[in-house]
């Protein structure tokens, strides 16, 4: 088998994507798993499309995908050899569900305990972003890039997820924030690509899982962004356990957020992500 190519791979999600996602959905078509969060035969429907497309092209790949029983998705992540693809296939499901056009779906490459291939895909815009370990991170075909535009905290633009964030930091955010302004737009994935895109400034969210910021994380870091967990660890671990980030494109300002938020810096700091 030749190695992955990434833009093959852009592809590959791209067309499963449109030809299985319906841009216009009803409301209240969908039903509540065990943890309350809600799925739609559309979020089954995509994983199995995905998990169809990907065994065809890499068979000798293990699958992780959001809506598989947990049993199966611990022992895919403890595969050992070529690889794991890591699947969120519809990240945003409320949204879609909803008519609310911020959704997207999101496929990683983990192997050897990092991740090597993303791609978040966004059917309502017909943006891709895509990255690649070492190589760099892109929208389309163009480049993402930080650059040190001098943001100060007090003028970030903030996406925060309040729902899982702990109650004293939450109440914290909502009677003190450091920052100008503040969203919260309901897709991970997808906002670790609009934070890697320079769509906004800072971000966090109390608790994700694999599936939702593998993808996401390593587009950011090739961008150049920096990430941390509220106890400044690296964000992507190899497991199934939800995980906490804090994040900023530009690494000066990183510093002022983790900073704000009591998070102990490693140093270097390019080793956060």
């Amino acid at each position: 088998m030749q190695p992955e190519s990434l833009s093959h791979l852009a592809d590959l999600v791209k067309h499963t994507a449109d030809s299985e996602l319906p841009r216009h959905l009803s409301r209240g078509a969908g039903s509540r798993k065990a943890d309350g969060s809600l799925v739609t035969a559309f979020d089954r429907r995509m994983q199995d499309a995905l998990v169809a497309a990907l065994g065809k092209e890499w068979p000798d790949y293990a699958l992780l995908g959001e809506e598989m029983e947990a049993g199966a998705q611990q022992q895919a992540l403890a595969r050992r050899g070529r690889g794991v693809w890591c699947i969120d296939p519809l990240d945003g499901t409320t949204n879609y569900a909803g008519g609310i056009p911020y959704y997207a779906v999101s496929v990683a490459l983990l192997r050897e305990g990092r991740v090597e291939l993303g791609v978040v895909y966004d059917p309502a815009r017909g943006e891709c972003f895509t990255a690649a370990r070492g190589q760099g991170a892109w929208c389309n075909a163009e480049p993402l890039r930080s650059a040190s535009g001098g943001v100060d905290l007090s003028q970030a633009v903030a996406l925060v997820d309040f729902k899982r964030l702990a109650p004293a930091l939450a109440r914290r955010l909502a009677t003190n924030p450091p920052y100008q302004s503040q969203r919260s737009f309901g897709a991970v994935a997808l906002d670790w690509c609009w934070l890697a895109a320079g769509r906004c400034d800072i971000y966090l969210h109390g608790r994700q899982k694999l599936w939702d910021y593998a993808a996401g994380c390593l587009i950011l870091e090739e961008a150049g962004g920096r990430a941390l967990t509220l106890e400044g660890e690296a964000v992507y671990q190899p497991q199934l356990a939800g995980r906490s980030a804090a994040a900023a494109l530009d690494p000066g300002l990183f510093r002022q957020w983790a900073g704000w938020l009591g998070i102990e810096q490693p140093n270097p700091l390019g080793d956060g992500l």
